[in-house]
């Protein structure tokens, strides 16, 4: 059948569209920049470019499809544009009224664990927005998953982030309120499954296979990452005004915002006696939260030139040698096998947690340790015989790409090079990269070049040479990472 999907892109859509796609369905996909977003599946995503809030965008949108999968929705509001009224109470009226007209058999409302009882302005907006997918004339069922965490989620990721380049890290309350996680994946399986089976009319409730809290998950991150930060406890009245001034000025220094931390407080589980959907229903067998946590160590998103700050540099580093006696491709393989120890240890220590991979395979997350500034990641996006192409990951200081390249040059002198592209990835890492970082940069990789040079049997007679310029214009650039990355994509799926 054809389903049309909200929020396909995010945390849980982007799993739950694979798995429709995995089951035969095709998707049409709703989004603001839809026909960029659809290139992540190679077939059978229709691209409909629409916002979630906006009537006049979204007519047309349900025409041919069968069901709609509503998974579109925020948890913080950035006013005056986007607010829980606008778009999960609002939007959700929109959708309702378009998939009626459209005549739609089943809508699938995606909606929160814990909105039936929840305090919070989103969990009330999440209710009503529930109220009004009871309107729906034909076949409706409501989804309330658990506290999701997956690749970009805003909770579970941005801790495993802080945990990994922070000294300390703060923790609300006495970090021992409960909550119930649940892997995105499971729940995008479920939310596949939803538009053939569940029975209409009704709410079934989504969550992991554990209750855990706040201690205990810095608890598990500490083995995942191998970093054990100092925890410094926040009461939740200064943690909910703390963030609030955060939030106002930009600053993800709490992993929750405050509206979560009240939601953190009203205990994020399924209450006793209550069934687990994930389970019964749709009949998913839940990923530990170890394993989970695992996996999101290397899944993380990219942070592209594109998300960063201020001005953009590109920053070059090569050197020309002669009398090597390999060729350009086989200094590449020498540089994907060796990369661990073609870098400086001083500045750049690579697979630093425990299991991380080392090999610059296409698709590979790598780990690095940078000296006063914690762990960080980087995936490899491109890998040709004589190119390869990482982006920084979130939690990394710098957004960004970087390129390596051998090629022949003239004189039958082999030619190394690597070229960055980056932003500073916030305010305050642009702070740290006009003092340290810049310096830190320039020895890494003047070193890795040289590195190269030494190991490739040659010499480089003009040393290793480098050029830094700020570029004017960076569309080309932006548009070429994210290019690279929507390639990879793809590919995979």
């Amino acid at each position: 059948m054809r389903v049309l999907v909200t929020g396909g892109t995010g945390v849980v859509g982007k799993p739950a569209v694979d798995h429709l796609l995995g089951r035969g369905h095709t998707v049409r996909l709703l989004s603001r920049h839809a026909e960029r977003d659809a290139k992540q599946w190679p077939e059978r995503v229709e691209p409909f470019q629409a916002t979630v809030g906006d009537r006049a965008s979204m007519a047309g949108a349900a025409d041919g499809c069968e069901a709609v999968l509503h998974i579109a929705g925020i948890v913080a509001e950035t006013p005056p544009e986007v607010t829980f009224q606008r778009i999960n109470v609002d939007g959700t009226r929109y959708l309702v009224e378009e998939a009626q007209r459209a005549g739609v058999k089943r809508f699938v409302h995606v909606s929160s664990l814990g909105a039936d009882r929840g305090e919070s302005d989103y969990h009330r907006s999440k209710l009503a927005g529930e109220q009004v997918a009871r309107t729906f004339q034909r076949d409706w069922l409501i989804l309330r998953p658990g506290n999701v965490y997956g690749p970009g989620d805003e909770v579970i990721s941005l801790l495993l982030k802080m945990v990994r380049a922070l000294p300390a890290v703060p923790v609300v309350g006495t970090g021992s309120q409960p909550f119930q996680p649940v892997w995105a994946d499971d729940v995008g399986q479920a939310l596949a499954l939803s538009v053939e089976k569940g029975a209409p009319g009704e709410v079934y409730l989504l969550a992991g296979p554990e209750q855990t809290s706040m201690s205990e998950l810095l608890d598990m991150l500490a083995e995942v990452t191998g970093k054990r930060p100092h925890r410094i406890p926040i009461p939740n009245a200064i943690a909910s005004f703390g963030s609030r001034l955060m939030e106002s000025a930009g600053i993800d220094l709490v992993p929750v915002n405050s509206d979560q931390i009240k939601m953190l407080e009203e205990e994020n589980v399924i209450p006793p006696g209550e069934e687990n959907a994930l389970i019964t229903v749709f009949g998913v067998q839940p990923t530990p939260l170890s394993k989970g946590l695992a996996l999101l160590a290397d899944s993380l998103p990219e942070q592209l030139p594109s998300e960063g700050v201020g001005e953009m540099l590109r920053q070059r580093y090569w050197a020309d040698i002669q009398g090597s006696g390999m060729t350009a491709e086989q200094l590449m393989e020498v540089l994907r096998r060796e990369f661990s120890t073609l870098t400086p240890d001083g500045t750049l220590q690579v697979g630093t947690e425990p299991g991380s991979n080392t090999n610059l395979d296409p698709g590979a997350t790598i780990t690095l340790d940078i000296p006063l500034r914690g762990t960080m990641q980087v995936r490899i996006e491109e890998v040709t015989p004589d190119t390869l192409t990482m982006a920084t990951l979130g939690g990394h200081h710098l957004a960004g790409v970087i390129r390596f390249q051998t090629r022949e040059h003239e004189g039958g002198r082999l030619r190394f090079e690597i070229v960055s592209y980056t932003r500073a990835a916030n305010w305050l890492d642009w702070i740290g990269r006009t003092t340290v970082g810049r310096p830190l940069q320039h020895a890494t990789w003047q070193a890795t070049v040289q590195a190269v040079v030494d190991r490739s049997g040659g010499q480089a007679p003009e040393g290793v040479q480098t050029e830094e310029t700020t570029l004017p214009e960076t569309e080309r650039i932006e548009r070429w990472a994210e290019d690279l990355v929507m390639a990879r994509k793809r590919g995979e799926a």
